[in-house]
């Protein structure tokens, strides 16, 4: 079950709630550790840089262009980020999908079902689109899985697009996967 509690969405064993300035040490930390950031975007600066990034942002979000959400379990502990932008017409773009060390069992399936419930439920969505780098294997492999569909290549990035239609035709099946795990974790 997923319940949206204002600006924090919870599910089984994970929550999003919205970026705040406070949280720029964290997701700087995230985006500038080796073991997270290979196939991102590379950010450079300090803390203050990135509470400038947040604050210019959140004009953005009260616009309903970008949505940048923590990760955190439910005892609040934060585990990731991950990011709305792009949205228009009748599509979404996501992205800045970090999961740390600290995330519960299935915590890609999860965080990608309250993503895509953000998308297609609360924006009104019809269809995501995205890239990943070639050499992500694993994040290729698991949208793959999820049944994203291939739209095309460069050298650099695999585009895929992914429909509303197919998340709600699944989206109970990967929550019993999520809870399955959590039962068992």
């Amino acid at each position: 079950m997923i319940a949206l509690q204002r600006s924090r969405l919870e599910s089984v064993s994970l929550g999003l709630r919205l970026v705040t300035p406070d949280d720029a040490g964290y997701v700087l930390q995230l985006r500038q550790n080796p073991r997270y950031n290979a196939h991102l975007s590379p950010v450079t600066g300090t803390v203050a840089d990135q509470r400038a990034w947040i604050d210019a942002y959140k004009q953005r979000e009260a616009e309903g262009r970008e949505a940048y959400y923590i990760i955190e379990r439910r005892d609040g502990t934060p585990c990731g980020t991950v990011r709305l932008y792009d949205i228009e017409g009748d599509r979404f773009t996501w992205g800045s999908w970090i999961l740390d060390a600290n995330k519960p069992p299935k915590a890609a399936l999860e965080s990608a079902v309250l993503i895509y419930d953000i998308g297609f439920l609360k924006f009104g969505k019809a269809r995501a689109v995205f890239d990943v780098r070639r050499d992500n294997a694993r994040t290729l492999a698991f949208h793959r899985r999820f049944g994203a569909t291939e739209t095309g290549a460069d050298d650099e990035n695999v585009y895929f697009t992914y429909p509303r239609d197919r998340f709600l035709a699944d989206r109970s099946k990967h929550l019993s996967v999520v809870q399955s795990a959590a039962e068992t974790g």
